[in-house]
């Protein structure tokens, strides 16, 4: 579920470009076109990472990817908090919280 959200809002961010992005996300307004897509690509490589890893027999790749959505998330509520969408803050938490879920259930391949 968590590689689906990131998947679709990530890829949201890749195809379309600034201007056609919905009102949703208008916390990105202050951020450069290619910023925007780097955000994207982490969020689409991120939830990559979560499913397709351990098809190719790379499973321990899943925490790692999971927690670089966790610092994903983070990035997400601070510029949330400057644009002042402050209830676009309990979102970030929630897929930061789902995020580190993940890592901890899958935290053998951390170490």
């Amino acid at each position: 579920m968590l590689a689906a959200v990131f998947l679709a809002i990530g890829g949201l961010k890749l195809v379309r470009s600034k201007a056609d992005l919905p009102p949703q996300m208008s916390e990105l307004e202050p951020y450069r076109p290619l910023s925007i897509k780097a955000i994207g690509l982490a969020e689409v490589l991120g939830a990559l990472g979560l499913v397709a890893a351990p098809l190719v027999g790379w499973g321990a790749l899943v925490p790692w990817a999971a927690l670089g959505l966790a610092a994903v998330m983070v990035a997400a509520a601070i510029a949330s908090a400057e644009a002042g969408a402050w209830a676009k803050i309990g979102l970030n938490a929630a897929l930061f919280a789902a995020a580190l879920v993940i890592v901890y259930g899958r935290s053998e391949g951390l170490g």
